[in-house]
């Protein structure tokens, strides 16, 4: 299973132990913003895309949309999403426990600015039913091939609103 892969990940750093499992499920925005008990902006959501045939995840807050005109000026290319068996294959974790530790090393991680706005965030630690509190900071040192934050996202910010 993946989240014991993400546990034995985070062995390595010393905070497997802030892995939280819950009773339910937390495989949507929604749902994970129950089962922490945050509001839903506050869960970092992974999504999984295709650029020049190689995966990567992008890591936004639960508010945010990608803008597809900004995700082709930052990539150079059409935002195509992973289908829930690539995202099996390619990255190693299932859609709804979609994260951005232990991924294999052809897969990089960009992290949207939507999640700066937060002291900390939680992204799901490789099940749809998991969750880890982390800073920005820390969700960036942590994150496996990171690569860069970007600003691909629409739909958070007050002034779109």
């Amino acid at each position: 299973m993946s989240i014991q892969k993400v546990r034995a990940y985070f062995e390595q750093f010393g905070v497997a132990d802030r892995i939280r499992e819950f009773d339910v499920s937390s495989a949507t925005v929604e749902l994970a913003a129950v089962a922490v008990g945050v509001e839903g902006a506050r869960i970092a959501k992974s999504l999984s895309f295709k650029v020049e045939d190689q995966p990567i995840i992008i890591v936004v807050a639960g508010d945010a949309k990608v803008d597809n005109s900004a995700y082709k000026k930052q990539f150079h290319t059409k935002a195509k999403m992973l289908t829930h068996e690539e995202a099996h294959t390619l990255i190693g974790h299932d859609v709804g426990g979609v994260c951005p530790f232990a991924l294999p090393e052809n897969v990089k991680v960009y992290l949207d600015v939507s999640l700066k706005r937060f002291g900390t965030v939680f992204p799901a630690a490789g099940s749809d039913n998991s969750a880890i509190e982390f800073t920005c900071d820390e969700l960036e040192k942590y994150s496996s091939n990171f690569q860069a934050w970007v600003d691909v996202c629409k739909g958070w910010r007050e002034e779109e609103g």
